[in-house]
């Protein structure tokens, strides 16, 4: 198994966007890219940690490749509004691929080819950063659309 880490706006709709994808077979929603470690989501949410709301995203590179979930993060949100999505506003909410070393020369590559597809009206914004520690969100986060019987908060 590999581990991807996506931020794209709320993270419920991150995470059962991917979760619907053949060859994930996990996902966990917390927070990745501050300055705090183990923040609470109201911390996070009140947008002085640094972190943003990110989705972890386990999955099986022999039935899907890190560069098509990369397709799949531009399909999910709009990755040229800078820190919001949405409602959502902060550099809480903004779009961002954490990836490892082998993983940033496939996201930088795959930004530049949905710029030149002409989808979006503006450039992509998306931060292509290091990944850094993932706290896992509080329980009541993890898969929070399927247990409120939501399908949706935007995104997917």
């Amino acid at each position: 198994m590999a581990t991807a880490v996506f931020a794209a706006g709320c993270f419920w709709g991150v995470e059962a966007y991917f979760e619907r994808i053949e060859g994930v077979v996990a996902t966990r929603v917390g927070f990745m890219g501050g300055t705090v470690a183990n923040p609470s989501y109201p911390q996070v949410k009140a947008g002085g940690t640094g972190h943003a709301e990110a989705t972890k995203v386990e999955f099986d590179p022999s039935q899907i490749s890190y560069s098509e979930l990369v397709d799949h993060f531009f399909e999910c949100h709009n990755p040229t509004q800078r820190n919001r999505q949405g409602e959502d506003v902060g550099s809480q909410y903004r779009s961002v691929i954490f990836a490892t070393e082998d993983q940033q020369a496939i996201a930088a590559d795959k930004i530049t080819e949905w710029n030149n597809k002409g989808i979006f009206k503006s450039e992509i914004v998306t931060e292509v950063n290091e990944v850094t520690d993932f706290y896992d969100a509080e329980e009541y986060h993890q898969k929070y659309l399927q247990k409120n019987g939501s399908v949706s908060c935007g995104i997917g």
